[in-house]
Order: C-alpha cells, then structure tokens, then sequence
C-alpha cells in the first residue's frame, strides 16, 4: 500500500470528493483524520471508512476559523502523532454573476474556499516539517483557470487557490514539502447534484451535462481520490507546483455550452 504508516488530515472530508480521497487513502494503508462542520455527516462517515479496517477519526473544524484550524491540527497530533499529508479539500459553492454577487457572499467564498486553504497549510507546516516533509494537496477546479458566466466568488476563489498553492510550494521546498492543485470536472457530488436538482428537469440536466464529457459521464468522488494518492505518495515525488486536471477533457474544449443550463 502506498502510503503505509503516513497520517493525512481531509478537510471537507465528511461527503463528496473529500470522502472519496478519505477512501482511497485508507486502502492505501494510510491513517486519516477528516474534517467538517457537520457532527453527524463526521460520524456517518467515520464509520464508514472504518468498515474498511482503516484508521479513522474526526474533528469538527471551519477552515475559516484560524483557532478551529490549530485544533484539527492539536487533534491530529494527540490521535496519531505527526501529519504527513494535507489535503484542503473544505469548501462552498457561491455560483453568481459579478453584479449579483453581495459583499458578503464574496467574504464567504473567499474565506472558506481560499482563507482556509491559506490557514490549513500555515499551521500544518511545521508538523509537516517534523514529519520530514511531506506533501499538501489543495482541491482547485476547472475555474481556476477557465470560465463561464455566473461564478465569480467560487472562480476567485478557486483561482486564488492555483495562485496560492504555486507561492507555497515555493516557499517550503526547501523543508522538502511538496504543494500540488488538483482541478475536478465535473463530479457526482451531493453538491452537483443540488445544481441538477434545481432545475426543471433534474435528470435531463444531468444528461446534457454528461453529453458534453469526453467519456459521457460523471467522475466519481473515488477517482479525484486516486488522483491524490498519486500526489501524496512517493510516484509523484518530483511534482510540485503544479495543478493536476481531472476533468475528463473538460478544459480541452472550446466552447460555453453549458452556461446556457444555468
């Protein structure tokens, strides 16, 4: 198993793509601690990935909270005695236009989505360097770098995201720590499927949405997963810096077809 014995922190780990990098690091022998700000969604999950036989625990935390993060980190620390991997996976989706937006939607867009990837990173460092590096794994999206009306404060945010993952990688290479991005597409989350449910026709919503994939589907939350057990182990040990497209061709295309869905 890859990452055998190494301790990862999960933020938003409690459904969705967090869980399923949750899964796939538990069958890769890894100890995993998940975060949310749900109780009963930690709780169910937990359990869940526990099933398995894997090491399990959970810690509410807000990401954008600096206090709440510094406890996940004292929490990890007391259950399994160092991190080695983070993943700042933890956070919301703001779908509006520019004059749509309110200030106070785009605060929370911000310190959920970028504040708490900043936050998570600043105060696992020094675990990480203790642990004798490490690598961190920040959860961006197709809108980091390409767009569609009616999405500013989660494109910003998630473009803040690629900006801040390359300036950290920098900044803590030398400690022999390595920051990657990685951008999911489409994925088959409860929160894609809030968007499809909120339209008319909730399955042909879907079906013009998978029509338009390369492989005429949806990602599954598992397949990011791999995607991260990747970047968190040894086969990825000269990749830093970079952002890491899941998105089933999705960037490779021309074309705006889906903003007329929204």
């Amino acid at each position: 198993m890859s990452l055998e014995g190494q301790v990862a922190i999960v933020t938003g780990g409690s459904k969705g793509i967090g869980q399923g990098i949750a899964q796939e690091f538990v069958l890769e022998g890894a100890k995993v601690v998940i975060s949310s700000r749900s109780e009963a969604a930690l709780k169910e999950t937990e359990a869940k990935l526990s099933e398995t036989g894997g090491e399990v625990a959970s810690v509410l935390c807000d990401v954008s909270e600096e206090e709440q993060v510094q406890n996940l980190m004292t929490q990890t620390i007391s259950e399994f005695g160092k991190v080695d991997i983070l993943v700042n996976n933890a956070g919301l989706g703001i779908y509006k236009s520019l004059t749509e937006t309110s200030t106070e939607e785009f605060d929370l867009a911000l310190a959920v989505n970028l504040k708490g990837v900043f936050l998570c990173m600043k105060h696992a460092v020094p675990h990480l360097k203790r642990s004798g590096g490490g690598s961190i794994i920040n959860i961006a999206s197709v809108y980091s770098v390409q767009n569609v009306g009616g999405t500013v404060p989660y494109a910003a945010a998630k473009g803040g995201v690629v900006s801040l993952t390359r300036a950290a990688a920098i900044d803590v290479a030398q400690e022999g720590m390595r920051v990657n991005a990685i951008a999911p597409g489409w994925v088959d989350t409860p929160l894609v499927r809030s968007i499809f449910e909120s339209t008319e026709d909730p399955e042909g919503a879907r079906r013009e949405v998978e029509n338009h994939q390369l492989l005429r589907r949806l990602g599954k939350p598992e397949e990011i997963g791999r995607a991260a057990v990747f970047l968190a182990g040894n086969d990825s040990s000269y990749i830093t810096g970079s952002l890491l497209f899941v998105d089933n061709g999705m960037t490779a295309q021309l074309g705006t077809w889906w903003i007329n869905n929204s």
